[in-house]
């Protein structure tokens, strides 16, 4: 019976992990405490094509350990839903246009908490991500890839200037560690 020669764990330890599909092909981009709500996070992925994928940040009460979501509404009020949102054509016709501030859905938590997810940046809206309506549980499980909110199209001229009053993820990590600190009372 031959045996398999072992490995050395050094030459597995030194081998580079493998970068996501995110990680490759995304540029992480975040806008901390949307409308001045603490900890309300968001996280934009920009693609080099200047698609921006609209997803919740990792510190966003939403994924906490503990929530767990009832449902999530594109509905937006009477007259608009975000699911009606038809694009056709090479020059996106019939997209919703969003500016920074414009909601997207609205999510509820089994807690009575309501969760209004803003579009973070200007641009038309190419779609919204109809799955986390039938299982909203993979928004928590993985929500930069199949958990992902909607999908935003910038303006060709604005593509370069929609990164402005966003942080980096250097910087967004300082403003998670500069709140835990101040959570906590240290210095």
């Amino acid at each position: 019976m031959a045996t398999q020669p072992e490995v050395p764990v050094a030459t597995v330890a030194a081998e580079p992990a493998v970068p996501s599909l995110v990680d490759r092909y995304f540029t992480r981009w975040y806008k901390a405490d949307v409308k001045g709500k603490p900890c309300e996070d968001h996280c934009i992925l920009q693609h080099s094509n200047r698609i921006c994928v609209i997803t919740l940040a990792g510190s966003h009460p939403v994924l906490q350990s503990g929530k767990t979501i009832k449902s999530i509404s594109y509905q937006i009020s009477t007259n608009c839903s975000r699911l009606q949102n038809k694009v056709s054509g090479k020059f996106k016709r019939g997209a919703q246009f969003l500016t920074e501030l414009a909601p997207l859905c609205k999510i509820y938590c089994s807690d009575g908490e309501e969760y209004t997810i803003s579009s973070c940046v200007r641009g038309r809206l190419m779609e919204v991500n109809e799955n986390i309506l039938h299982k909203p549980s993979i928004l928590q499980e993985k929500p930069s890839t199949e958990g992902y909110i909607a999908v935003v199209l910038p303006k060709f001229e604005e593509s370069k200037s929609i990164t402005e009053g966003l942080l980096t993820q250097k910087q967004y990590e300082e403003v998670v560690v500069k709140r835990t600190r101040a959570a906590t009372g240290t210095s």
